[in-house]
């Protein structure tokens, strides 16, 4: 006999809803030890949750993290290993030109991905923000992996104008069969660059919350539903309404810097860097807030799995300045960096029957361990041999620590090692328990974490085995990539 869902009650499949936002570093929010920015609802989240302090990206930047994420695979194994873009013809909105095609280098089309595992397992699905998986009209588009309802960028690049021209959409319910673009008529009345642009008064973070929060207040008891949320804030440029968020940040750094501004990257002339970066900040935490209320007001919080996390380290794009606001100087490096700054992450999970509010953990996971946690939550044990491709080897990497928000700490597998590489800055980087090897150009660099957090005391001569042995790892994780060349440890 088949129990329909709705009969289940309290054991019904859990909702999972992924907030993942851009260029946040591990020290830009107050549980983490923030004395600049206020983020009440996400410390919030935390003491009802877990806080992990050794959580890491998929990637130094966005569109292999995410791709990380996705596919449950490090980047010496995932199709998507950098931020590869295809622009190609022109088209005109109002009298700003702009690309016909854009986007990133697709995910493989032959690889499973999380939204495609999740819609295969009953799950409604969902992504409100930035989907950096594959260019208009390529294999690898929102409406060809699984997603029901999609409403952001497909292109991060067009990502870099938070008043665009465009915003791109694919609804099921809607009808449509394919991605389709959603003209911002009245920023398209005003330029993309200079002053004019400042009148521009359809704002993309908002709009794709306001999408996310309507999907959400449809979703019920009955259907389990799974959303990643991959809000673009804080990612550059620095610019947002003038509301009363921003202005409490006027007031309080009444010394602020402003940027001259960057055509080439979309980045408009500021003001007020600070203020505008602290802002956003803040603005998201309201976002989170208001996820957290209306799954309250809903009757969903308790069989719901929160997550918090961020694609990648802190940025310095569009003239953000991180070291101001982590003047601890905790970790070292930034995006597009392999150090700890570039890749270890804010990362915090709740969920209240299970874990234990007020909870951390020490555990190092990594965003290909995302896929077979969810896996495991759902009841999917055999996902790398059910969803592994046929015609080649396939890959997943990852291992489920849902023993370890569960509280059963014994029961938990921990990573032998753990990798990543990143062509646009030819670095490579093994993690083996607290030896961290960096290897820049194919140079070797060895640091103890335990003793070195912040990176600064390069050991290699001292202990050559080490280096032998985290090299040799490096040499086995990396499969070759044409589109994505790395210098290996030499």
């Amino acid at each position: 006999m088949i129990v329909p869902l709705s009969a289940i009650g309290h054991c019904r499949k859990p909702n999972i809803v992924f907030i993942l936002c851009d260029d946040m570093g591990y020290g830009d929010l107050g549980c983490y030890g923030q004395r600049y920015i206020d983020t009440p609802n996400i410390d919030r989240l935390a003491t009802q949750g877990m806080l992990f302090t050794q959580a890491y990206a998929g990637s130094p930047v966005s569109a292999p993290s995410r791709a990380s994420l996705m596919t449950g695979q490090h980047i010496g194994h995932c199709e998507v290993r950098g931020n590869k873009e295809y622009w190609s013809g022109l088209t005109m909105y109002g009298n700003n030109r702009e690309y016909a095609v854009t986007g990133q280098h697709p995910l493989d089309p032959d690889h499973i991905v999380l939204p495609e595992i999740m819609k295969d397992n009953g799950y409604t699905t969902a992504q409100f923000g930035k989907w950096a998986g594959g260019y208009e009209g390529s294999v690898s588009t929102p409406d060809k992996r699984g997603v029901d309802e999609f409403y952001g960028y497909i292109c991060q690049f067009q990502a870099h104008l938070y008043y665009p021209n465009f915003l791109n959409r694919y609804s099921r319910a809607l009808g449509d069969t394919a991605v389709v673009r959603e003209v911002m008529h009245q920023n398209v009345e005003h330029a993309m660059y200079g002053p004019d642009y400042f009148n521009r008064a359809q704002y993309s973070a908002d709009i794709i919350h306001r999408k996310a929060m309507e999907w959400l207040d449809r979703q019920d008891e009955q259907q389990p539903f799974y959303a990643l949320l991959t809000y673009t804030l804080p990612h550059a440029e620095l610019v947002q309404p003038e509301d009363s968020i921003l202005a409490d940040y006027k007031r309080r750094f009444d010394e602020d810097k402003t940027f001259r501004g960057s055509e080439g990257s979309r980045y408009n002339a500021i003001t007020n860097v600070h203020a505008e970066f602290a802002g956003m900040i803040t603005r998201l935490d309201a976002y989170v807030g208001e996820i957290m209320a209306k799954l309250e007001e809903r009757g969903l919080a308790d069989n719901t799995i929160l997550i918090f996390s961020s694609d990648n380290g802190p940025h310095e794009e569009g003239g953000a300045d991180p070291t101001f606001f982590n003047r601890d100087g905790l970790l070292r490096g930034l995006k597009r960096q392999t150090y700890e700054g570039g890749i270890r992450i804010p990362f915090i999970v709740r969920w209240p029957r299970h874990i234990k509010a007020g909870s951390r953990s020490d555990m190092q996971i990594a965003f290909w361990d995302i896929m077979p946690t969810f896996c495991d939550i759902i009841g999917v044990n055999d996902y790398a041999t059910r969803y592994a491709r046929k015609d080649t080897p396939d890959y997943f990497d990852g291992i489920s620590f849902l023993p370890t928000l569960k509280g059963k700490t014994k029961k938990q597998r921990h990573h032998d090692h753990l990798y990543w590489e990143f062509d646009e800055t030819d670095q490579v980087a093994v993690r083996k328990g607290d030896w961290k090897l960096i290897s820049i150009h194919g140079k070797c660099h060895l640091y103890n974490l335990a003793t070195d957090l912040h990176e600064d005391n390069d050991v290699a001569a001292q202990h050559p085995d080490i280096v032998r042995q985290l090299k040799a790892i490096a040499h086995r994780e990396h499969l070759p990539n044409p589109h994505f060349k790395v210098t290996l440890p030499e």
